[in-house]
């Protein structure tokens, strides 16, 4: 379960291998306060994304635009954007002011205010489809575009990152990311992680 005094604190973020903060995110908590009321939810896949040759990265060639931007803020910060003109996709930036690095959270095992977060999926009960995938997953947390650019790290913020358990690499696969096949040769990296036998990743 996440405690409220393990928060993970900008250092975390600012490490200059976004493979392996991306790794490292895996067993960790996503927590959200809206209202007053939380939801929580531990990380079981991500997406590791880097301007540096990253056809597949939104800041590939360091390309700065109003919605990118916040990739080259220093690491700790969110990037939220909207896929599809639907989904609200939360990605958490890594490494130092003007890297534009990334980490993609694509799905999570849901562990606290799951009657909320069934509410804002208009389900019935708690099921994969709850947050297995990076639309989803948002909508569950309650997490839109408006919070792209806060700053995780911060007391005042509404959502954060709390510390779990670690996991040993062997519980770690690492495989091609997804829906990215307009990257070319980077499309096949494998800088998709997962929690090996959740039932709960996306794909």
């Amino acid at each position: 379960m996440p405690d409220t005094q393990k928060r993970i604190p900008r250092s975390f973020f600012t490490r200059s291998d976004v493979l392996q903060v991306s790794r490292d995110l895996l067993g960790q908590y996503l927590v959200t306060e809206v209202d007053g009321i939380r939801t929580a939810g531990r990380i079981v896949e991500t997406e590791a994304y880097h301007q540096d040759g990253d056809k597949a990265c939104h800041a590939y060639r360091g390309r700065r635009t109003n919605r990118t931007e916040v990739m080259f803020c220093t690491g700790g910060h969110a990037y939220v954007y909207l896929c599809y003109g639907i989904h609200h996709l939360f990605n958490i930036v890594t490494g130092s002011a003007d890297v534009g690095s990334a980490v993609l959270i694509r799905a999570l095992e849901p562990v606290n205010g799951t009657g909320l977060m069934l509410g804002r999926r208009r389900m019935g009960k708690v099921e994969k489809r709850l947050t297995a995938g990076p639309g989803v997953l948002s909508q569950a947390m309650g997490i839109t575009t408006d919070w792209t650019g806060l700053d995780l790290t911060t007391p005042q913020s509404p959502i954060w990152l709390e510390y779990g358990a670690p996991l040993p690499a062997s519980a770690i696969k690492e495989s091609p990311r997804i829906g990215v096949d307009y990257a070319g040769e980077c499309a096949q990296w494998p800088w998709r992680f997962t929690v090996k036998n959740s039932k709960w990743l996306s794909r």
